[in-house]
């Protein structure tokens, strides 16, 4: 009795420790790359965390909880599952970390994080919590688990409205707000990508950037926007958060091309178009992947033939041929055969950029445009 009573208990032990292992080494995989474990659509939850509030009406929180408004319906969730944390500045980490955690204690799997200065926070609560999926938009960092980055190809739909403002111009001086200089390549790449559209139509026109260094910027989009028609600029582009540049030139009477939403509810007389975002079309995907239990993750660059990106309906007053313009444009680069970045590319610098016969990589054009084409103006 005694040996057989040594020898169940020897057994009992060996059972605990493989079992012990087996936890150890499931902790060990999804740390390392592992696969994230599926989550029933009544047990989802969504967190997402905004750079400002969605209530202002238009622009870019507007335009990103659009999207996880149209993800909620698309995949039928309760208005229970989805978690925001509204106005989270992106220069104060300790904010960031604070709403993110409160996510986590509500339950969230995956959390959206829209800006990019929610980045690095990401990125560090992303090792902690090895069970939660951080979704970074518009960065670069990711782990390959559960902590990617997702943005999409906005320059081709700036491309477009590119040659609606080349095409209207008058004075051959196009106005661009940019909440960022040189060195931010999402920024610097549209705005090259809206240059050369104009230069496809109007090889005589310039495009004059002021930059305001922030993101988020209400009294300075629009002091921008005033000294770029001022300067004679009789088109605005823009990629800044707000709707005021647009205003700014309703006022002025000039013209406009709004970013995020469509503006034109802002500014009727003035949007000719407005460069916009469907971000349910990742948001639903995303989410679903997490339900389904087959999220890589994977980052995502999602383009016009996603249905990401595209431009709204041209307005009535826009230059006589501008939609037959577009729409050969917009065909080239759906085909797959072209794109915006394509050859050998000159910038103001008189020097070039680029390959004949070959387009810049996904790479280079998230993070090395520190250039600007060869019709931008700095201001």
């Amino acid at each position: 009795m005694k040996k057989k009573l040594v020898s169940m208990l020897l057994v009992m032990a060996l059972a605990m420790m493989t079992v012990f292992a087996g936890c150890g080494s499931d902790k060990k995989e999804n740390e390392g790359g592992g696969k994230i474990a599926a989550v029933s659509k009544d047990d989802i939850k969504v967190g997402v965390i905004h750079i400002t509030d969605p209530a202002e009406g238009s622009g870019y929180t507007y335009t990103h909880d659009l999207g996880i408004q149209g993800m909620q319906k698309n995949l039928g969730l309760k208005d229970s599952q989805i978690v925001r944390k509204n106005s989270v500045g992106d220069s104060d980490p300790a904010a960031i970390r604070a709403a993110m955690e409160e996510c986590i204690e509500e339950g969230c799997q995956i959390i959206f994080a829209t800006s990019w200065g929610h980045m690095d926070t990401c990125e560090a609560l992303a090792a902690e919590h090895p069970d939660v999926i951080f979704s970074h938009g518009t960065g670069y960092k990711s782990n390959g688990t559960n902590f990617n980055n997702y943005f999409g190809r906005i320059y081709q739909a700036r491309y477009l409205a590119g040659i609606a403002a080349g095409l209207k111009t008058q004075t051959n001086k196009i106005g661009y707000v940019a909440a960022q200089g040189k060195d931010n390549s999402e920024v610097t790449g549209g705005l090259d990508a809206f240059a050369m559209g104009v230069y496809s139509v109007n090889p005589d026109a310039e495009v004059y950037v002021k930059v305001t260094g922030s993101w988020y910027d209400p009294e300075g989009e629009g002091a921008a926007a005033d000294a770029l028609i001022a300067l004679g600029c009789d088109v605005l582009g823009q990629h800044c958060d707000t709707p005021n540049p647009m205003t700014a030139a309703e006022e002025k009477g000039v013209w406009g091309v709004g970013y995020n939403s469509d503006m034109s509810k802002d500014a009727p007389k003035a949007v000719l178009t407005s460069v916009v975002w469907d971000w349910s079309v990742y948001y639903t995907t995303a989410v679903k992947s997490v339900i389904d239990g087959t999220w890589t993750g994977a980052n995502y660059f999602g383009g016009m033939s996603d249905g990401l990106v595209g431009i709204t309906a041209l307005s009535d007053f826009c230059a006589e041929g501008t939609a037959e313009k577009v729409a050969e444009a917009k065909a080239k680069i759906e085909s797959g055969d072209w794109d915006v970045f394509w050859g050998v590319i000159e910038t103001n610098e008189g020097t070039t950029v680029g390959e004949e016969g070959k387009s810049l990589d996904d790479a280079t054009i998230t993070g090395g445009i520190n250039w600007y084409f060869k019709n931008v103006v700095e201001k």
